[in-house]
């Protein structure tokens, strides 16, 4: 059954699968606790919400036997580095420039579920699909279900897909044979570590999302700290050095989904601060980007219009200083003072 499922999950569009119980992250609830002891994560208050369910994956569930981890690439075609010597240009982070992967990876998790149930070898079994939206813990599975491990940014890499994959999660009551988990295999490399803008790792293995550019960029409500501002350059949604700079992505395979590419490549700072609401929502429908909202957005495009050190956007961010919205007024305000020096 388990090999018909790996089959059945690359026919539907995964890279890969690995199988895992949902005792095997023991550790999860510990490291979970630390990094919100420590205060780590920022404004997120859901994840200090639900914390039984997100520490420990059977209390989640106590009925499922088995979890299956599935991976779905987005590598990207060219260098993701790259735009970011485009000053007066927008750099949004390679998963957010398309369709949102939450609706297409959910979509082939319930179509391999259903399949699974079809094919049970005995009825009655349940399945449940999670992608990134409920209480589950997805890389320390993925890692048990042998996918790969968290490196020294604490996203998933794998000696065989690199760095550019989506993780989804099928729980299920059928007790399919577990994979051996992945062991580590950065070294001595601190290539993401060096590379952060921020600083946000203040140690291995740790990442402090009050300093992550994608934390900042899309979690953080209100003004970003001046001094964190600075060195956002034209990030305006989501950050990707540590991903990109990882040797591991030599071995990345090509991703066939096109929908994760297309809303949105590099357009220019000027067009997207012009963005009223209706203008936002009908640009980034069906896009992540569209659950900031427009003033979260321009917010984070006048940030990199300050940064850009192009005089020629300063009449852009002075038609914004008097924006209804006051944090976007103070972007605007402070964009104009950094061109203005």
């Amino acid at each position: 059954m388990k090999a018909e499922v790996a089959a059945e999950a690359v026919a539907v569009g995964f890279a890969t699968m690995g199988v895992t119980r949902t005792d095997a992250v023991p550790e999860a609830a510990g490291r979970l606790a630390a990094f919100l002891q420590a205060g780590h994560h920022g404004q997120m208050d859901w994840m200090a919400e639900r914390t039984a369910w997100r520490g420990d994956p059977a209390a989640l569930w106590p009925e499922a036997r088995s979890v299956v981890m599935l991976a779905e690439l987005y590598t990207p075609e060219g260098d993701p580095l790259a735009v970011l010597e485009r000053r007066d240009r927008a750099a949004v982070s390679v998963y957010a420039q398309g369709r949102d992967y939450h609706d297409l990876v959910k979509k082939r998790l319930k179509r391999l579920g259903r399949w699974m149930l079809e094919r049970a070898p005995e009825p009655g079994h349940q399945i449940k699909v999670f992608v990134d939206t409920a209480p589950v813990m997805e890389k320390p599975l993925a890692q048990a279900a042998g996918l790969g491990w968290q490196g020294k940014h604490t996203n998933l890499l794998s000696r065989d897909l690199g760095s550019w994959f989506f993780l989804g999660a099928i729980f299920s009551t059928m007790p399919l044979p577990a994979d051996a988990p992945e062991a580590g295999h950065c070294g001595s490399c601190r290539a993401c570590l060096d590379v952060c803008p921020t600083g946000a790792f203040p140690a291995p293995y740790r990442l402090d999302a009050r300093r992550c550019i994608s934390y900042l960029t899309i979690e953080h409500k209100g003004p970003v700290d001046p001094d964190l501002r600075v060195l956002m350059g034209n990030r305006i949604y989501g950050c990707d050095d540590c991903l990109a700079v990882c040797p591991w992505n030599k071995f990345a395979q090509a991703g066939s989904e096109m929908r994760y590419r297309g809303i949105i490549d590099a357009p220019p700072l000027a067009e997207l601060a012009g963005l009223d609401d209706a203008g936002f929502r009908a640009r980034f429908s069906g896009s992540p980007i569209k659950r900031i909202g427009r003033d979260r957005f321009v917010r984070n495009v006048l940030y990199a219009i300050g940064n850009s050190g192009e005089a020629r956007l300063l009449p852009v961010a002075q038609g914004l200083c008097g924006d209804g919205d006051p944090v976007v007024a103070e972007a605007a305000q402070w964009a104009v003072a950094r061109l203005s020096g």
